[in-house]
Parts: C-alpha cells; structure tokens; sequence
C-alpha cells in the first residue's frame, strides 16, 4: 500500500493549514485532530501554517482564536505556525518555475472582461470555464506585453486531453477528466499567489508527506497534482476524510448549534471529551468492545494515539450530534478527580459574580458531579450554596405531595427547633430527621421535601444532609424560618 511504503522510506509530515478569516470551527477542529492523531501515531511531524494570503479577511484576531482553540484541545504542534503573508517570495518564485517548464502562460484578461464574459456563456447555456483565449497568444507577444509593464496574471496550462488522477488513502483512486478542469490562476496580476499556488509550493517546501484534510478538498487536489508533476515533484499521500453534517444532513452551520470551537469551551464542554467525541466523527477505531460487549467510544488520548490509522477513516460523512457530545462530557465529568473538577467549574462562578471559595466549592463539587452534563451547569446546581438570599420561589413547591400547608409548617417548625441543637455532620443530620419523621407520623419524601425547598430552593437539589452541613447551622435555621413566613402569608 502506497501508504505504508511512504511509511517506511520517510518520517511523516503532516500540516493543519487554516486561513484566519475565522475562528477555528468543527470541522477545522477534527482536521487538526487527525493530523495531530497521524503524527504522534507515527512519531512524525505536524506543522502549522496559517494561510492568510486573503488580506482584506485575515486578522490577527483570528489567528490568535485559532491559537487560542488547538490550545484548548491540547493538540500542540512542532513547527511554526508559519505564516504564508510572509513566504511571497516562495510562492513567485514556484510560479516561475512552472512558468519555465512551458506549464504555465500570462493571462491579460481584466477582471471586468472575464465577468462579462461568465455572464455571456451563463446566458447561452455554455460553460463558465476561462476560455483559454489568452493562451493562444504567442509567447514572444506575451513576453513583450509583460515587458511593457501590462499586467497579466498566471494561469496554468491544463492538459487539453486526457484525466489527471490519484490515489487517495480514504477513497482509492480518484480520476478527473482534464477538460472539467480550468486553466486556473497560480499569480493574480498584483503578485498575490492563489491558494492553489500557495499550498502547493508549502507542501512541497515544507517537505509534507501526507496532505489529511476535508473532503470538500478533493475537487482542489487535481489541480495540485498538475504543478506537483510540473516542478518534477514527489506527490504526497492524499486522505480526505468525509465531512461533518448537522443531525439533518445538511453541511454542519450555526442554525445546528456552536460550530466555533471556543464556543463549545463556553458552554463547559470538557476538552479531552470534546477531543474524544471529534476523533469518532468519520473514524473508527476498529471494532474495539468494552465490558458489555458493544463497541467502545470512550478513549484515553494516549489509546487515541496508539490505535489512529487513516485505514480507519470512513468514507460516509460524518453528523454531529449534540445529544451524544453531552453524553461524552458527562462521563468525562464523572470521571475527573474531584479537585480538577472543582478548578474546572471555578471559573464559572467567577463569570456568574458567585463568592464561591475553593474550599467550599471542592465541599460541594462531589454533591453536583453526576448531576450535571457541562461544566458551566455547576453554576444552576450549586449557586444556593453561595447566595445570601435565595431566588423567590413558588412557597407552594414547599407543601409535600398529599399535604397542606399546616403539614409543611409543623415539619419545618419541628426542623427549625431541631436544628438549634442538633451536631452539623450530614449523617447525624439524616439521623435525627429521619427520626423527626418517625415522631411527626410522616413518612420520609413528604418529610424532605419542605426542608429541601426551603434550604435549597428547589426540589430537585444535591444530597439534602451533605448540602445542609455545608451550609452550616445558621443559613439552614434562617432560610426555614423565611419558608415558614412564606407558608403563613398562604393564609
């Protein structure tokens, strides 16, 4: 398999190429993965290039937002990152080259002409395509009208006949028709290189030996391999790996939630979970079971690394789906330790104007952990504990189911009494009021339930006895005796 030759005669170089005219998106972010996944799989290279030849669009910004996001993943990088605005000279040079090799011919069509002309075939129903007019003129007229200082750009001379083709780790050989393919632009006549130039003279500069990037590639890649053949270069091996798609099967986009990569940091998505759930959109590790017998999902980054082959990336488009990118953060929140846990939500605390001291909110962190699918949910779970008030809430939640108000009052008049005295450890805690119960005729939910309410101001809330002896005495006795003048202004 060409593949595994490449393997052995060379160390794989591999890139991730993004152009800073946006932050790092999804599928900028899984393209990132793999080659990162190819490279330490490999014991190779992954170098970063920026390609921000776009000057009106690319913006520092951007670049640092892209940083800022493989960062985030923790996929570092061993060269650069390089950035292409300042590699001009490569990219003329190159184009000089193909044009020596007789590949190549200057172009004097003016924009204006050229858009009046796509909208003349576009009218009769012919092909949008350059017409090649420019080709047609002799090289000694050419030479003169450049030397005269009439600008041209640089188009590559596409075979007339035949098919360029290659072969492609994901989807074999891959065959275009030269004749669907334009004479496309290598140097626009101010000197600014195409992307096709670019990318080209980068890879081969850069000495790549695998070009892993997105499907919606492939239709770039004959016109690659013409300059590659052109400069007498050694083709890479090419794998495009399928695209991402939202859960409607249409291309992944805002409407279908965050695609910005730092966006899924805000939201308190974990990023060894976001890193573990993009791995398996378009590629499998090979059928691995876990204990119940079904295949695998959750992967170590070191597991990650050791079983990444591009043999394993699938052909179909792959679809993002929330529901299960929460499933995956879930069970990687669970399974942090506690004090990375407790670090991990700190900030949103912080960002929520919440006093939570580190010593309590590692108190309170194993009470929430299984309660919550985002790191950012910590704050609804737990901001009772560090609120001097609580929210208004509806007195009627604190009325047990088959109850009434003078049955809520008595518990929680009983409770209040209780607690003056009572030792503020969560086992004697449950103790006595499970004993309170038993005195009170009351079976236990009914029991728990205002007390609940009243000093977390939910029904749904973390361990009633544990949140109630961080709490302390004095919070708990207060906020049940607000609950009973709430209960009493029922009437």
């Amino acid at each position: 398999m060409l593949e595994e030759t490449l393997l052995q005669a060379k160390t794989p170089r591999v890139r991730f190429a993004p152009s800073p005219t946006g932050y790092l998106h999804v599928g900028g972010a899984r393209t990132a993965l793999f080659n990162w996944l190819f490279a330490r799989h490999t014991g190779g290279t992954l170098i970063l290039r920026i390609e921000d030849t776009d000057f009106e669009r690319s913006s520092d910004e951007m670049v640092e937002g892209i940083l800022e996001g493989m960062r985030w993943l923790g996929l570092n990088w061993d060269e650069g990152p390089f950035y292409q605005s300042k590699r001009l000279d490569l990219y003329k040079a190159t184009a000089e080259k193909i044009l020596a090799s007789g590949n190549a011919y200057p172009c004097f069509c003016t924009k204006e002409e050229l858009e009046q002309r796509r909208n003349k075939a576009a009218e009769d129903g012919r092909s949008l395509m350059y017409d090649r007019r420019c080709r047609r003129i002799p090289r000694e007229e050419a030479e003169r009208r450049m030397a005269a200082g009439e600008a041209a750009a640089l188009r590559f001379a596409v075979p007339e006949d035949g098919s360029t083709s290659f072969d492609d780790a994901v989807f074999g050989r891959v065959e275009f028709a030269n004749a669907e393919i334009e004479d496309f632009v290598l140097l626009r006549s101010d000197g600014i290189p195409t992307y096709h130039l670019s990318v080209v003279a980068d890879d081969i500069d850069m000495r790549l030996t695998h070009i892993i990037r997105g499907a919606d590639h492939i239709s770039n890649t004959p016109k690659q391999v013409l300059q590659y053949r052109a400069l007498g270069a050694e083709l890479p091996v090419f794998a495009h790996v399928p695209l991402i798609l939202g859960p409607d099967k249409t291309r992944l986009s805002k409407r279908h939630g965050a695609t910005s990569v730092m966006a899924y940091k805000q939201m308190g998505i974990v990023p060894e979970a976001f890193r573990n759930f993009l791995s398996l959109l378009g590629w499998t590790p090979g059928g691995i079971k876990d204990a119940n017998g079904k295949d695998r999902e959750l992967f170590s980054s070191e597991e990650l690394i050791q079983l990444f082959t591009l043999d394993g990336i699938s052909k179909s488009n792959a679809v993002f789906d929330n529901d299960k990118l929460a499933w995956f953060n879930a069970e990687y929140i669970r399974a942090l330790p506690v004090e990375e846990l407790s670090r991990s939500i700190q900030p949103y605390f912080d960002e929520a104007g919440l006093n939570a001291s580190a010593e309590k909110l590692l108190a309170v962190t194993p009470l929430i952990r299984e309660r919550i699918k985002t790191l950012r949910e910590a704050v609804a779970a737990a901001d009772f504990f560090f609120v001097e008030e609580l929210a208004p809430y509806d007195p009627a939640d604190l009325i047990p189911q088959k109850g009434d108000a003078a049955l809520a009052l008595r518990i929680l008049r009983h409770t209040r009494e209780l607690l003056a005295t009572c030792e503020f450890d969560h086992a004697v805690l449950e103790q006595a009021l499970r004993e309170a119960a038993t005195t009170l005729g009351v079976k236990t939910g009914p029991m728990f339930q205002p007390i609940r309410v009243a000093v977390c101001g939910r029904k749904n809330a973390p361990p009633l006895f544990e949140s109630m002896a961080i709490l302390g005495r004095e919070v708990c006795v207060a906020r049940i005796q607000r609950a009973e003048e709430s209960l009493s202004s029922l009437g």
